[in-house]
């Protein structure tokens, strides 16, 4: 009740400030106390990379992109979080204005382009504050790197002691020609110097890959291929979209930028289930792209999602959205009469 009262007061601010506003909040503890019944509860537990989860609702890169707040979400009832963008060098990113917000549509489009504050910055900040919760670090490179793959493995060094899982996002669209990895030949290299620099290091950090919602059908097979010959065990989809603007009505709506939020719901949770037919389960799906609710949610799963993430769904429904989401999706899986939600992934 009290953030819908707050939330035509945060919506009369710039989106960018009113997201700064919402990290402040978070690193002094100013959060609301949220009582969970659902804590613990087994319809919801799982494991991700081998560790127990207490349920599979985590928060998306981009929230926390410097690592500020991690343990706050984790508080907030997340189930895991993920990090970053994190780039080697530091960057500001592209000019402002630079995020819209999209009420009409419960839309956010941005193109911030991986402001970050650098990963040698970051990577003490994590060391000084450890993580209570299952942690991801989403990598990427600097927008004028001359070498982009070198960036992905000076991040890797960097972070490989201290992350849960690292995520090689090669789908951001606000990073020019970043979307160019999904060719087949050019991830392929990617991914296997990557595997190559973990046994230099001596690493066991697991990766997940995240991918843009913008794919061809035709390349999917190919995705799924090169993911599977290089033994990727998680595969977040996706990313914010460039296109699915069509049916947008806010007069932002041609923003350049990455789209996420209610819109691209659909065709993430379509793209999920096209990807969970191929894999069939050898490669692990986290759902992402327009989750507010139990129902939507629930929809990821039936398509073939193991684990769901959102970050826009927070903008509009506020901190307690880990809760709504349970209690909804509670009444939903009880109603299918299962113990655990994985039994319904992918019954769609």
């Amino acid at each position: 009740m009290m953030f819908s009262n707050l939330r035509s007061l945060i919506f009369k601010l710039d989106p960018e400030t009113a997201h700064n506003l919402a990290i402040k909040s978070l690193k002094f503890n100013f959060i609301p106390n949220i009582l969970d019944r659902e804590k613990n509860n087994p319809l919801f537990e799982t494991k991700l990379f081998n560790k127990k989860l207490e349920n599979p609702i985590g928060m998306a890169a981009g929230f926390d992109k410097n690592a500020e707040v991690y343990n706050s979400l984790f508080k907030l009832g997340f189930g895991f979080v993920e990090v970053g963008t994190i780039t080697p060098l530091k960057q500001y990113g592209n000019p402002k204005p630079r995020v819209f917000r999209l009420e009409e549509d419960e839309a956010l489009i941005n193109r911030l382009g991986f402001n970050n504050s650098g990963a040698e910055n970051i990577v003490h900040r994590i060391k000084s504050n450890k993580q209570i919760g299952l942690l991801g670090i989403n990598i990427g490179p600097n927008k004028d790197s001359e070498n982009r793959l070198e960036d992905y493995l000076k991040c890797l060094k960097t972070f490989h002691n201290v992350a849960d899982y690292i995520t090689i996002n090669i789908s951001s669209p606000n990073t020019e020609d970043l979307r160019n990895f999904h060719d087949e030949s050019k991830l392929n290299e990617l991914l296997k110097e990557i595997e190559n620099e973990k046994k230099k290091l001596n690493s066991t950090v697991p990766l997940a890959v995240k991918v843009s919602p913008d794919i061809e059908d035709k390349k999917i097979n190919n995705i799924s291929d090169v993911l599977l010959n290089n033994n990727i065990e998680v595969v977040i989809i996706s990313n914010t979209s460039d296109s699915t603007r069509d049916n947008l009505n806010n007069i932002q709506k041609h923003q350049k930028g990455g789209l996420s939020g209610k819109p691209i719901e659909e065709k993430s949770t379509d793209l999920i289930n096209k990807f969970y037919k191929i894999l069939n389960g050898r490669i692990k799906i986290i759902g992402v792209g327009g989750v507010d609710s139990g129902k939507s949610a629930y929809e990821k799963f039936l398509a073939g999602a193991n684990y769901i993430q959102l970050y826009t769904g927070m903008v509009y429904r506020g901190p307690n959205i880990v809760n709504l989401i349970k209690k909804e999706l509670k009444e939903l899986l009880i109603k299918d009469g299962v113990k655990n939600f994985s039994e319904i992934i992918g019954k769609k």
